[in-house]
C-alpha cells in the first residue's frame, strides 16, 4: 500500500520555444517543490535547445537546466496536468474543463544576454513561490 495519501498536484508550464520561461519556472518549481509536485514543461513549437542565457542565469543560483530538452506540447501532458500554466502561447493550448489554467505574462528572454534574463528569472521564482503555496498545505 502506497504510503502517500492524495496524488501528487501536477503542474505543466507552456511557452512557445520551451526554451526559456517554461523552463526555467519547471526548474524552480523542482527544486523549491522539494519532490512533493510532478512538474513537466513543453512548447507549442520547440527550439533545438535551451536558452544558454537562461541556463547560465539559472546555474547562478545553484539550479542546473544544461541537460533540458525542449519538448512538444502533447494533449496528453495537458490532461495529465492539474494545473496548466501558459507564457504566452495563447490559443495554442488545448483546454479541458475541470484543469486550473494560469497566464503568466513574462517577458520573453529570446536573443537576450544573461543580464536581461535575470529580472525575468526572479519574477518566475517569486511565482513558483506562490505556486507551491497554493498547491502544498503544509508549505502555508
Amino acid at each position: 500500500m502506497s504510503t502517500e495519501t492524495a496524488k501528487k498536484p501536477s503542474v505543466l508550464f507552456v511557452c512557445v520555444h520551451n526554451a526559456g520561461r517554461s523552463q526555467m519556472a519547471a526548474a524552480f518549481l523542482t527544486t523549491l517543490g522539494k519532490g512533493g509536485i510532478e512538474v513537466r514543461s513543453a512548447g507549442s513549437q520547440p527550439a533545438d535547445k535551451v536558452n544558454p542565457a537562461a541556463v547560465e542565469a539559472m546555474a547562478e543560483l545553484g539550479i542546473d537546466m544544461s541537460a533540458e530538452i525542449p519538448k512538444v506540447l502533447t494533449t496528453e501532458a495537458v490532461k495529465e496536468s492539474d494545473v496548466v500554466i501558459t507564457m504566452g502561447c495563447g490559443d495554442e493550448c488545448p483546454y479541458f474543463p475541470g484543469k486550473r489554467y494560469e497566464d503568466w505574462v513574462l517577458e520573453d528572454p529570446a536573443g537576450q544576454g544573461v543580464d536581461a534574463v535575470r529580472p525575468i528569472r526572479d519574477e518566475i521564482k517569486t511565482r513558483i513561490e506562490g505556486l507551491i503555496a497554493s498547491l502544498t498545505p503544509a508549505a502555508k
